[in-house]
This record gives structure tokens, sequence and C-alpha cells, in this order.
């Protein structure tokens, strides 16, 4: 979604709300993440003081691989996010997101930041027991008697 901000910055007080998915064929370009649904996006944009202020969540369903006991299992996740809109800026840091233009590319900014917040490690349970060492038995599903 890309949303047009010259009214949100030139307006001190103006707001905008937001709602709706990226679907599942405009994530065809991120395979190495396997989403099973849309990634449903919920958030405002708001005008203080000349600086737009962009909080958003996202809710979405991926199907992974434990990486203990390998088994496949499908996990929903919800995240929130805040960003501060500028147009310009001549520090270089993480903390405003410019839009020189007076455009966001609301898909590019969530998908880099949902991507970023996703756990490097995937257990299906953290108390996953993982496989055998030895006759590679999922351990969660059957005690061997292997030592």
């Amino acid at each position: 979604m890309v949303i047009q901000l010259k009214q949100l910055f030139d307006i001190t007080g103006e707001s905008k709300s937001f709602k709706y998915d990226i679907p599942l064929e405009s994530l065809k370009q991120y395979e190495q993440y396997p989403f099973i649904s849309p990634i449903a996006i919920d958030g405002t944009l708001v005008n203080r003081a000349g600086i737009v202020h962009l909080n958003y969540s996202v809710k979405f369903t991926m199907k992974l691989n434990c990486d203990r006991c390998l088994s496949e299992f499908n996990r929903e996740y919800f995240y929130d996010f805040h960003h501060l809109l500028v147009r310009s800026t001549s520090q270089d840091s993480d903390e405003y997101v410019e839009c020189p233009d007076n455009i966001l590319n609301l898909d590019e900014l969530a998908i880099s930041d949902l991507i970023l917040q996703l756990p490097s490690k995937i257990l299906c349970s953290e108390d996953c027991k993982g496989l055998c060492h030895i006759c590679g038995n999922n351990r969660n599903i059957l005690d061997c008697s292997c030592s």
C-alpha cells in the first residue's frame, strides 16, 4: 500500500487510519519466509508538531520446521511497530523514516520490520526435547531407551 503523506505533513493534528492485507501473491519474492496467510496490517498515522507518527501492527501465519526436532508446525505472529516519518533529515539515524516525495510504501516497510523481528531460532515449543542423537527419534513423541 502506497500512502500519500502531503496532507499529513502539512496539517498538524491530521490523522489517517488504515487496515488492509498484503496478499500471499505479493509475498512470492520472499519465498525463504514460508507465509501461509496474508499479512494483516492495522494502524494509524498522526501529525504531531510536523512529525508524522506511524503506529501499526502486523499479524500473519508461517509454516515452519523446528530447529531441534525438525517437526513441521504453523505459528501465528503478532508484532507492533512505531516509526517517525519526516520529509528529510540531516541525521543518519534509524530513528526516522525519510519520505522525501511525501510517499510511504507501507508494504516494504512492514515486511522489512517483521523480517527483522522474526526469531533466529525456531522451536515448536520452548520445552522441545529435540531428536535423539543416537537413534534419531523425535523425543517429543517417543522416549527412546538410548543412553
